[in-house]
C-alpha cells in the first residue's frame, strides 16, 4: 500500500512495469518461460497467435498500407487507421518497443486518373445551349445504360441504376446547372470517352490527389491518429519501383510484354524456394479479385499476359494518363508494386510488422509478398501482417448504392472522435465492426460511465481539507483494502488481455469493473472514501484511456474540457469552490428556516448562471458536488436535465388528465338514480318495480329469484355511490 501514499507522479512510475514485456520464449498459455505474460499477436500470416519477437531487439519496422486519395475519407479508412493507431500506441507506449512506423499514399492509380480527366472535362464543358445539353446527355444515357447492363456486382449495379434513373429525370429540366449537378456522373463519363484521351495537363491528377490527401490528414488529426514517421508517396519513387521490376525481370519472375510488365505468377509458384498467396492460397484463380487489384482503366489483356493470373508490375501509359520512361517506354507502377518498393526503401530487405485493412489480403498483401521475395530470393519479407476487420453499416455493406456511405466528417458530426474510438475499443481489431446508431450509443453510455466516475474523484478531491501534509492522509479499513485489491487485480488482468494479441475488449470491460467498484466503494457511507485511492485508480484509468488515445490531451485526471474552457480551468476551480460552499451553506439555512425565495436564488445560481460558465453543481445529502466541465458539456447537461424536467411534468399532467377522466367517469355512472339505471335497459327488461328494479324480461316473462335478487344487489350498490354524490355536492 505504500504506493497509494506517493505523488502522482511516482504512482504513474510504480505503473511501468506493467508497460514493459520481457523477451523470453514462449510457452502455452501465453506465458514466457518464467511464467510471466508476453505479448501475442495474431498473425495474418500463420493463421494463429504468435509470440511478439521482433528482428533487432525492441526496434520494430512497421509498413501500413495507406489510402488511395482521389476521394473523402469515410468509416472504413476510419475502422483501419484508428485500429492501427491504437496498436501502435500499445506496441509504443505500453510494451516500450521503440517502433518505426512507415505509412504510403497511392496518389498515382486509375481511379485518380479517371476523377481527375472527370472532374477537369466536367468542368470545362460548357453547352452552347440546353438544347445541345440535351442532345449530349441523351447521349451519355445511352452509354451509361450499357455500362448498368454489364455490371454483374449488385451493389454497383443498383447504384448506377440509381444514378440513371435520377439523370434520365433531368431531360426535362430547364436549369442547366441543376441538370449538370444531377447527371453528372453519366456526363463526365461520356466526356472522358470522347476526350480523355487528349488530356495533356497531367497536373490535374497531383492537384486532386493532393487536395485528398490534404483532407485525409485532417481527418485523421481530429480523430487523435498519430502521424506516421515517414510518409510514402509513389509518385516520389518511381525511379525506385523501376530498378525493383527490373531487378524482378533479371530474376527470372516477369516478362515485358506491349510496353507493360507482368509478374510470372506459374513461374513463380513453380519456383522450390517460393510459394505464392501465402494469405489467401484459396482465392488463386479469383479473377474477379485480380481484375479489381488491376484497376478500373485496365482492358482485357489477356493476350498480353502468360496468364490471367498474372498482374501488372508496369503499365504502359496510355494516352491521357501520366507517365515516366522506364525501359520498357513510358508507362507508370502497377498498385501492388508500389508498397513493396516503398517498404524495402525504407525498412529493408525485411522488416516486422505490415498492417491494412483485411479486404486488401488478396490479391494486394499476397502479391507483395512474392514481389519482394522474387526481388530478394528470399522466402520471408514481413514477420507479421495485422488485418483490421471490416466495417459495416447498420448490419450492411458500406456502399452508395445503399444509402449508408458515411464519410469521417459526416461521422465527426454526429460523434465526438472519443466516442468513435471507444466504439472501436469495445469491438476486436481484427473482427467486423458494426457502425450503428446501437454501437454509437453503447461508446457514448461508456464516455458517461467514466466522465461521471472522473468528475466524482475531482469533487472529492476538491472536498479534503488539506491536499498535501499529515491530514490528506486517511487509514485503510477494510472496504479500502477490498477496493485497492480490485485496482491491483485490475492491473493485473488489464496487462493480460493487452499481452493477448492487445484485447482492447476484455481490458475495457476490467475497467469498467474497477469504476464500478470504486462507485460501490464511494456509496458507502461513513467514514468518508479514502480520497488518495480513489485518486490513485482514477489516474490509472486516465492514464489506460490516454494509452488508447480515448483521452488526447494532458490532463490529470479524465476528459479535458473543451479548448474554450481550458484555459481558464484552473483559474476558475478556486472560486467556484468557494462560491459553492457559500451556497450550500445559504441553502441549509434557507431550507431550515423555509426561506423559499433564497432557495429560489440558490437553484438560480445553480441551473442558470454557472453553467454559463462551464460549471455543473449537484445537490447531494450533507455536500455539494462541483463539476467543472466546461461551458459546451454544462450546458448541454444542463438542456438534458431540462428536457428530463419537461418530460417529468408532461407525464405527470398526463397522469392527472388520465386520473381526472377516471374520476368523471365515475362521477357520471354515480349521478345516476338507482331507480333510473334500469329503465333505459329496455332491450332486456320490459317491467320494473316501484324502485326501478326490473320484474320482467322483453318476452314479459318474469325473472328468476336468482336474477331478482343480483339486480337488487346491483340497485343497492348504486343507491350508496349515488347518496355519497349527491353528498359531496
Amino acid at each position: 500500500m505504500f504506493h497509494l501514499l506517493l505523488t502522482q507522479r511516482a504512482a504513474k512510475r510504480l505503473l511501468l512495469p506493467l508497460y514493459t514485456s520481457s523477451r523470453m520464449s514462449a510457452t502455452q498459455g501465453g506465458a514466457s518461460a518464467s511464467g510471466q505474460e508476453v505479448l501475442k499477436v495474431y498473425n495474418s500470416l500463420t493463421r494463429r497467435k504468435e509470440e511478439f519477437v521482433p528482428l533487432s531487439g525492441r526496434r520494430v519496422t512497421w509498413y501500413s498500407c495507406g489510402p488511395t486519395v482521389y476521394d473523402a475519407s469515410h468509416m472504413g479508412h476510419a475502422r483501419s487507421y484508428i485500429t492501427f493507431d491504437i496498436l501502435r500506441r500499445v506496441i509504443s507506449n505500453y510494451f516500450n518497443y521503440d517502433v518505426f512506423y512507415v505509412m504510403n499514399i497511392t496518389d498515382v492509380d486509375d481511379k485518380i486518373i479517371r476523377r481527375g480527366r472527370r472532374n477537369h472535362l466536367l468542368a470545362q464543358y460548357t453547352p452552347s445551349s440546353l438544347e445541345s445539353l440535351r442532345d449530349d446527355l441523351t447521349q451519355a444515357l445511352a452509354a451509361y445504360s450499357l455500362k448498368v447492363d454489364t455490371e454483374t456486382d449488385p451493389d454497383k449495379k443498383k447504384m448506377l441504376s440509381n444514378t440513371l434513373e435520377a439523370a434520365s429525370a433531368c431531360l426535362v429540366e430547364t436549369d442547366q446547372e441543376k441538370i449538370l449537378t444531377l447527371a453528372k456522373d453519366p456526363l463526365s463519363d461520356w466526356l472522358d470517352t470522347k476526350y480523355g484521351a487528349g488530356i495533356t495537363d497531367h497536373g490535374i491528377f497531383s492537384t486532386l490527389s493532393r487536395h485528398w490527401e490534404e483532407g485525409f490528414h485532417a481527418d485523421m488529426a481530429q480523430l487523435n491518429v498519430l502521424p506516421p514517421d515517414v510518409l510514402t508517396r509513389v509518385s516520389e519513387y518511381v525511379p525506385e519501383v523501376i530498378t525493383y521490376v527490373h531487378k524482378i525481370i533479371t530474376n527470372g519472375f516477369a516478362y515485358e510484354s506491349n510496353g507493360s510488365v507482368y509478374f510470372d505468377v506459374a513461374k513463380f509458384s513453380s519456383s522450390p524456394d517460393h510459394r505464392y498467396a501465402k494469405l489467401v492460397p484459396e482465392a488463386v484463380g479469383d479473377l474477379r479479385a485480380i481484375a479489381e487489384g488491376e484497376g478500373v482503366l485496365s482492358v482485357d489483356k489477356g493476350s498480353e499476359k502468360h496468364s490471367r493470373n498474372d498482374f501488372a508490375l508496369w503499365k504502359a501509359s496510355k494516352s491521357g494518363e501520366p507517365s515516366w520512361e522506364s525501359p520498357w517506354g513510358p508507362g507508370r507502377p502497377g498498385w501492388h508494386i508500389e508498397c513493396s518498393v516503398m517498404a524495402c526503401a525504407i525498412l529493408g530487405e525485411v522488416a516486422d510488422i505490415h498492417t491494412g485493412g483485411v479486404d486488401l489480403k488478396f490479391p494486394h498483401h499476397d502479391n507483395e509478398i512474392a514481389q519482394a521475395e522474387a526481388c530478394y530470393g528470399s522466402d520471408s519479407w514481413m514477420t507479421y501482417f495485422l488485418h483490421s476487420g471490416h466495417l459495416t453499416i447498420e448490419g450492411c455493406k458500406m456502399s452508395k448504392s445503399l444509402k449508408n456511405f458515411i464519410t469521417i466528417q459526416e461521422a465527426l458530426s454526429m460523434y465526438s472522435a472519443s466516442q468513435l474510438r471507444l466504439a472501436f475499443l469495445l469491438h476486436s481489431w481484427s473482427a467486423t465492426l458494426d457502425y450503428s446508431q446501437g454501437t454509437m450509443r453503447e461508446a457514448m453510455a461508456w464516455e458517461k460511465l467514466f466522465n461521471e466516475f472522473f468528475l466524482k474523484v475531482k469533487d472529492a478531491v476538491r472536498r479534503l481539507p488539506c491536499q498535501q501534509g499529515v491530514e490528506s492522509y486517511s487509514k485503510f479499513g477494510e472496504r479500502e483494502l477490498i477496493l485497492n485489491r480490485k485496482f491491483q487485480d485490475t492491473k493485473t488482468s488489464v496487462h493480460a488481455a493487452l499481452c493477448d494479441s492487445i484485447d482492447t475488449v476484455c481490458a475495457m470491460r476490467e475497467l469498467r469493473q474497477l469504476v464500478s467498484a470504486s462507485n460501490i466503494y464511494c456509496s458507502q457511507g461513513n467514514p468518508p472514501p479514502n480520497v488518495r485511492l480513489l485518486h490513485t485508480v482514477a489516474t490509472y484509468i486516465t492514464d489506460m484511456l490516454k494509452l488508447f488515445g480515448v483521452i488526447s490531451e494532458d490532463s490529470d485526471i479524465g476528459f479535458p474540457l473543451d479548448s474554450q474552457s481550458a484555459s481558464s480551468s484552473q483559474e476558475l476551480e478556486p472560486l467556484v469552490s468557494l462560491l459553492a460552499n457559500f451556497r450550500e451553506k445559504v441553502r441549509n439555512v434557507a431550507l431550515q428556516e423555509k426561506k423559499s425565495d433564497l432557495l429560489k436564488l440558490c437553484d438560480s445560481v445553480r441551473d442558470v448562471e454557472l453553467p454559463e460558465l462551464g460549471v455543473i453543481l449537484e445537490d447531494k445529502e450533507g455536500h455539494t458536488v462541483v463539476k467543472v466541465v466546461g461551458k459546451e458539456a454544462a450546458l448541454r447537461e444542463r438542456e438534458a436535465l431540462l428536457e428530463a424536467q419537461a418530460d417529468k411534468i408532461r407525464i405527470k399532467a398526463q397522469q392527472k388528465a388520465k386520473q381526472e377522466a377516471a374520476k368523471a367517469a365515475r362521477d357520471a355512472v354515480a349521478a345516476v338514480a338507482p331507480e333510473d339505471m334500469f329503465l333505459s335497459m329496455t332491450d332486456k327488461y320490459s317491467m320494473y318495480d316501484d324502485q326501478g328494479v326490473p320484474t320482467h324480461d322483453t318476452n314479459g316473462t318474469p325473472l328468476s329469484d336468482s336474477q331478482r335478487k343480483k339486480l337488487k344487489k346491483q340497485w343497492q350498490t348504486q343507491d350508496k355511490k349515488y347518496k355519497d354524490y349527491i353528498a359531496k355536492k
